[in-house]
C-alpha cells in the first residue's frame, strides 16, 4: 500500500494501512467542529492508544499541520459538522465530496491512480464490509451492491451512466420509457459495460473489470482501446483491463448467489475460498499452507463466519482455531483435525 504523499518526506514515514490513514482524516474533520464534546475527545484518545498504528497517522498529521490548514478554516466547520451525519444522506455525501476537494488542495490524497478511501466515502451509494444493498434507479433498473462496493450515478438527457468506484453490482436494465433512448453504461476504471436490454453483474478486481451477463448482451470496451470491443452474450463472462479483453469464458449464476447471501463453491481451492469469503468480514480468514490447494464443493453463508467456516471444517475434516485481537478483528485459521488414537 502507498503512503499519503505528505507523509513520505516525514521523519520515519512507512506505509499506513488505508483504513487508519482514513480514520484519521475522520478524527481530523470531527474536531474541527466548534462543538466538539469531552465524549469526542475521549474517544479520539483512546482510539490512538489503541494501536501504535493509530497513533503513528496522527503524528504525520500533526506533523504535516501547515499543509492540512485549508481544513481548518472558519467555513468548513459546517461541511466537517455535516460528514458525521448518517451515511444514506445527501448533506453528508455532498459535503464529503466538497472536504475532499479541500483535501486535494493540502494535499492530503493518495498519489493519482491509486486507491483512495475519499472516493468510496463520496460515492452516491455504497456497501460497508459484509453489507449487502438493493436500489431502485429513476429509470426502474435495480441494482444490487455487494460487500464493500461503491457508486457513482450520473443520469443525462444523452445516457444512463454508473460508475463502479469499488467492489461489485448485479445490473438488471429497465424498458427506457425517455423521449429518446439514452444507452445504459457501467463505467469502471478499465472501461465501460454498455447494456443491450439485460441483466449483467461488473465486478471492480486490482487492475481488471470482470462481466458477467445472465440475460440479454452487454457490449464491453477497454478504455484505452476501443477496437477490443466485445459484445457478451447470455451466458458469458469476460475479463478486461484498460487495453485488453481476455478470452471469454462461461458465466454461472452461482457466481451471484451473494445476493442470497451465500457462496457457492465448486471444487473451489481453499485458499481462493478464504479470500472470497474474507471480502464479507474485518475478520482475518486463513489456512494452513499444506490445506491451501484442498478442493471445496458446498453453499456457504457470507452473513456468519464462523458457521460458514464449521460447515468448510466438516466438508474438509478440519480445525478451526479462532484468536481474539485487539484491532483488525478476529482471526480465523483452519489447520488439520487431530488425529483420533
Amino acid at each position: 500500500m502507498s503512503s499519503f504523499p505528505w507523509y513520505r518526506n516525514t521523519r520515519g514515514a512507512t506505509p499506513i494501512r488505508p483504513e487508519v490513514a482514513q480514520r484519521a482524516l475522520e478524527w481530523l474533520v470531527e474536531l474541527q467542529s466548534d462543538s466538539v464534546t469531552p465524549d469526542v475527545v475521549q474517544a479520539w484518545t483512546r482510539w490512538r492508544a489503541a494501536h501504535p498504528e493509530h497513533e503513528q497517522a496522527w503524528l504525520r498529521i500533526e506533523s504535516v499541520k501547515g499543509k492540512l490548514q485549508p481544513l481548518s478554516a472558519p467555513h468548513t466547520s459546517a461541511i466537517a459538522q455535516a460528514t458525521l451525519v448518517q451515511p444514506a444522506s445527501e448533506h453528508r455525501r455532498r459535503a464529503l465530496k466538497a472536504v475532499l476537494g479541500l483535501a486535494v488542495t493540502a494535499g492530503v490524497v493518495w498519489r493519482a491512480g491509486q486507491y483512495t478511501p475519499w472516493r468510496e466515502w463520496s460515492a452516491d451509494h455504497h456497501t460497508k464490509v459484509g453489507e449487502r444493498r438493493e436500489l431502485s434507479l429513476p429509470d426502474g433498473t435495480r441494482l444490487q451492491l455487494n460487500t464493500n462496493s461503491a457508486i457513482d450515478i450520473a443520469f443525462t438527457e444523452a445516457e444512463r451512466r454508473v460508475k463502479l468506484i469499488a467492489g461489485e453490482i448485479l445490473v438488471t436494465t429497465a424498458h427506457e420509457s425517455f423521449a429518446v433512448y439514452r444507452p445504459f453504461l457501467v463505467e469502471t476504471t478499465q472501461g465501460t459495460a454498455r447494456a443491450l436490454g439485460t441483466e449483467f453483474a461488473v465486478r471492480h478486481h486490482d487492475g481488471t473489470t470482470q462481466v458477467s451477463v445472465f440475460e440479454g448482451s452487454v457490449q464491453i470496451e477497454p478504455r484505452l482501446n476501443a477496437a477490443q470491443a466485445l459484445v457478451l452474450r447470455a451466458g458469458m463472462r469476460a475479463d478486461y483491463s484498460d487495453r485488453i479483453i481476455q478470452p471469454a469464458g462461461a458465466a454461472e449464476e452461482s457466481s451471484v448467489a451473494w445476493k442470497e447471501g451465500y457462496i457457492v463453491a465448486r471444487g473451489m481451492r481453499l485458499d481462493d475460498f478464504l479470500a472470497e469469503l474474507g471480502r464479507y468480514s474485518g475478520d482475518t480468514l486463513s489456512c494452513d499452507p499444506a490445506l491451501a490447494g484442498l478442493r471445496l464443493s458446498g453453499s456457504f453463508p457470507v452473513n456468519d463466519i464462523g458457521r460458514g467456516l464449521a460447515a468448510v471444517a466438516v466438508t474438509l475434516n478440519l480445525r478451526v482455531e479462532t484468536e481474539t485481537r485487539l484491532w483488525r478483528g478476529k482471526l480465523w485459521r483452519l489447520v488439520p483435525a487431530p488425529v483420533r488414537s
